[in-house]
């Protein structure tokens, strides 16, 4: 995948201009709650293969993995996190483009961090980068982890950037599962003060559907 000068998204847009400011403010590892680097250093342990840290923002997830040791990179759709990001951490590849297409080969993946990348997307949205996912995860040992805010029902709310989306975990789980994945564990973390979060862990299930590419 070569980086493109097409039109953002209404979402890449929003983050352009913002992209300073979220930078400075939850850009680096210092920012992450400690509850949210434990499970996502747990489950980078049993990462058997490349990984793609899904809507990677400035970079800092892409960087602390192949800190752990993994062959990971980093993709987003926003100019200037993807500048950012081979500013900050020059030693580790980033790549701008969409978590529709990326950037790598059919079942040639070994895990896939989508950490909050897919808040904003319309319900009806999300399948389709599940099935990228898909795609690229191998069979059966690629492993999938999505961050996301949780709510009591699938809704939109007024993200600080712009419009994102809360899912029950339960009806999360049941969309990742519809995908073709087996969700081995979910999580709803409730912290003082900030919204519900949750997480979805998933493995990829053989089933007989076509790949995309």
């Amino acid at each position: 995948m070569s980086d493109t000068a097409d039109p953002l998204t209404p979402v890449a847009a929003a983050y352009e201009r913002r992209a300073a400011e979220y930078s400075a403010l939850i850009g680096t590892m210092d920012a992450v709650h400690p509850v949210d680097r434990q499970l996502v250093d747990s489950w980078a342990t049993g990462v058997d293969g490349p990984v793609i840290d899904a809507g990677c923002g400035p970079g800092q997830w892409t960087d602390h993995l192949a800190g752990l040791g993994l062959d990971v990179w980093g993709v987003d759709l926003t100019p200037a996190f993807v500048a950012r990001a081979r500013e900050h951490y020059p030693r580790r590849t980033f790549h701008l483009g969409s978590l529709e297409e990326l950037p790598a080969e059919n079942q040639t993946i070994g895990g896939i961090l989508a950490w909050y990348s897919l808040i904003h997307r319309a319900p009806d949205e999300v399948p389709a980068a599940l099935a990228e996912f898909r795609r690229v995860l191998r069979v059966p040992t690629g492993r999938l982890l999505l961050g996301f805010f949780e709510g009591d029902t699938v809704e939109p709310f007024d993200h600080t950037v712009v419009t994102a989306y809360r899912w029950p975990v339960d009806a999360m789980a049941e969309l990742v599962a519809t995908a073709g994945f087996t969700v081995t564990e979910t999580h709803v973390i409730q912290r003082r003060g900030a919204r519900p979060h949750a997480a979805v862990l998933a493995t990829l299930e053989p089933d007989d559907r076509p790949l995309r590419r």
